[in-house]
């Protein structure tokens, strides 16, 4: 049977008390002796200032148009709310509000601050914490104690609510900020790459060409299969500027950390590494796959390997069996990772990692035209599977 997630349960309550607050709201305005329906002519106003609201705060976000944008959300419902409480002066007898009109006011303050543009934020969260300010002058027009009291509560909701999502705002604007650098970082890193796998290339054409040079006066009959070799060396070196140079951006001229750059050659080196009396590390490498794969996808199927080793290490300690695979699949290189571990791990929260590493290796990944997948196996454990293309273009 499957479990409904506490957020999604915590989201229908929520819905469900707003919505059982609307029509206590509709109720308490048709309770003026004439009518007892919705639809009597002293409901509307307050109906529609309900309706108005609940659209804004429950409308669904794959459904909404664009003209439906967070500023027209939170102000038309402020404005509707403000304007019945200015025709509310013209009206003999009070002008009730209910719980639901300021759970709404409430909800669209949150919305404004957390959601709009900086400049329209200001603007809306003002319309919303003063349409429910002056909520009170529908029942009293008087400076009460009642009303000064009303007054403070909302002082101190519309500050706790504005909190909130301030505090939200800003964690989601840091984590942002966070996963732009990590992915400028990749970047900058793959750059680098670039440079050794370009350089490598390059030197082997110049080595060939002197070679050529010199053969062309000693033995010219045996040139085509040098020349062969220095075609062969060029276009890898092309091929490897237009997959890497694609994924380039920003790349300001700044000091930045050479990586090693590892190969296929090297994963037998990190299972090694990581291999202790408590982890069993094996490496299955299908006898498929080549060693003369492009230096990129090398390099990839070696970042995905060390990162997910070091996840282990990071968050799975207590893993006994890990087990690495290398296999080709046509013109498709996989790279497999797979630990039994359970969560168990005796490093400080200070050395687990910010949890970008794996956005870096996605970018890595995707940015050769390949697809990365990280979760839980079906037993018990954790996996990272890797698939790019292995052939050369």
């Amino acid at each position: 049977m499957k479990t409904v997630p506490a957020r999604g349960c915590a989201r229908g309550l929520a819905v469900g008390l707003l919505l059982a607050a609307s029509v206590v709201d509709v109720l308490f305005a048709s309770s003026d002796g004439t009518s007892i329906l919705p639809t009597a002519g002293p409901v509307w106003p307050t109906l529609t200032v309900v309706l108005v609201g609940l659209a804004g705060v429950l409308w669904p976000a794959g459904r909404r148009p664009e003209w439906l944008t967070p500023q027209v959300r939170t102000a038309v419902p402020a404005l509707a709310s403000a304007l019945l409480t200015a025709s509310s002066l013209s009206v003999r007898g009070p002008v009730v509000f209910g719980p639901a009109e300021i759970a709404i006011l409430l909800s669209l303050l949150f919305i404004a601050v957390r959601h709009c543009p900086p400049r329209w934020a200001v603007v809306c969260a003002t319309l919303d914490a003063g349409a429910l300010f002056i909520l009170p002058v529908r029942r009293d027009v008087a400076l009460s104690s009642d009303v000064l009291g009303l007054e403070v509560i909302g002082l101190l909701l519309v500050g706790l609510v504005a909190g909130l999502a301030a505090s939200l705002r800003s964690m989601d604007y840091r984590r942002t900020v966070a996963v732009s650098e990590t992915r400028r970082s990749e970047r900058l890193a793959m750059a680098a790459d670039l440079h050794d796998f370009v350089a490598h290339h390059v030197t082997g054409i110049l080595v060939q060409t002197q070679m050529a040079r010199m053969m062309a006066v000693t033995q010219p009959q045996e040139l085509d299969p040098v020349l062969a070799g220095i075609e062969r060396a060029s276009t890898e070196a092309l091929a490897s500027m237009r997959r890497t140079v694609g994924v380039l951006r920003d790349t300001r001229p700044e000091a930045a950390d050479r990586r090693p750059v590892g190969d296929l050659a090297g994963v037998a080196g990190l299972a090694d590494g990581f291999a202790s009396p408590i982890h069993k590390v094996t490496l299955l490498r299908d006898t498929a796959v080549r060693d003369d794969l492009p230096h990129e996808v090398q390099a990839a199927a070696f970042r995905v390997v060390q990162e997910s080793l070091t996840n282990v290490r990071r968050h799975a300690a207590d893993a006994t069996e890990i087990t690495i695979r290398l296999s080709l699949d046509g013109d498709r290189l996989h790279v497999s990772v797979t630990d039994d571990g359970r969560g168990g791990t005796q490093l400080p929260d200070a050395a687990r990692g910010g949890g970008f590493g794996l956005v870096g290796l996605r970018e890595r990944v995707t940015a050769l035209g390949g697809e990365l997948y990280a979760g839980p196996r079906d037993d018990e454990g954790w996996e990272v599977r890797a698939s790019f293309p292995a052939g050369k273009t």
